[in-house]
């Protein structure tokens, strides 16, 4: 199975403030990850080292096998790893169509266009003229993931994709996730909705004050069993 994804002995920091220490985790073609823990962790700076967000000068992160020396947001994407980011990130300026044509502008050939993400969203295809900041919270989330699909990726990072949504727009959501990963594509899914968790991932990385403190298989109907965890 293809590895896509690779922190290897990683302490990453923000400034003098050192957030991950001595982190590794994998992430292979088609696999469902969560990666759970309280607030405050250094869940999202998984995500800003890999961006290039938070500085890296120890370890190594890896994209599709091959061990980056710089790190860049639009790298990632390149090697087709798209983040759906904590808050969405919606640029207000510009249409849900807009929007959208940003996340094909890495070209990656694949089956996501404009058409297949209106397919899956139909109401992004209904508002597609309206301002993408104009939309509840839920179609901005799914606007947000139309996007990343616009670029045709072999893994989404989900950075608390359900964060300040209805118990509906959650259902609707996990039913989308499992979708696309019936479809092969790999999923990271930063969470702290175990019920999200527990439909969606099949194993998941506990971390804790910046430190990887459990890994294993999401208990089938289960998740319970992983809330030691989240709640403080």
């Amino acid at each position: 199975m293809n590895e896509l994804l690779r922190f290897e002995g990683v302490d990453a920091y923000y400034g003098a403030a050192h957030i991950l220490h001595d982190l590794t985790l994998s992430i292979h073609a088609g696999e469902r990850v969560a990666l759970i823990g309280r607030n405050g962790v250094g869940k999202t700076t998984v995500v800003n080292s890999l961006l290039g967000l938070a500085s890296v000068p120890k370890g190594a992160i890896s994209l599709g096998g091959r061990t980056m020396r710089r790190f860049r947001p639009y790298l990632a994407a390149q090697h087709g790893i798209m983040v759906v980011p904590q808050g969405r990130c919606i640029i207000a300026n510009l249409s849900v169509e807009e929007n959208l044509r940003l996340g094909g502008a890495v070209k990656r050939p694949g089956p996501w266009n404009l058409s297949s993400v209106y397919r899956l969203f139909p109401i992004l295809a209904e508002r597609a003229h309206t301002p993408g900041t104009a939309l509840s919270g839920g179609q901005q989330q799914m606007l947000a993931i139309g996007r990343a699909l616009m670029a045709n990726p072999s893994l989404i990072l989900l950075d608390e994709p359900t964060e300040g949504l209805a118990p509906v727009i959650v259902d609707q959501l996990a039913d989308i996730f499992n979708q696309l990963a019936d479809q092969g594509t790999a999923l990271l899914l930063i969470e702290q909705n175990l019920s999200l968790v527990g439909r969606v991932a099949h194993r998941y990385y506990a971390l804790s004050k910046g430190s990887m403190i459990a890994e294993g298989r999401v208990a089938a109907g289960n998740p319970g069993a992983l809330q030691e965890f989240v709640v403080v």
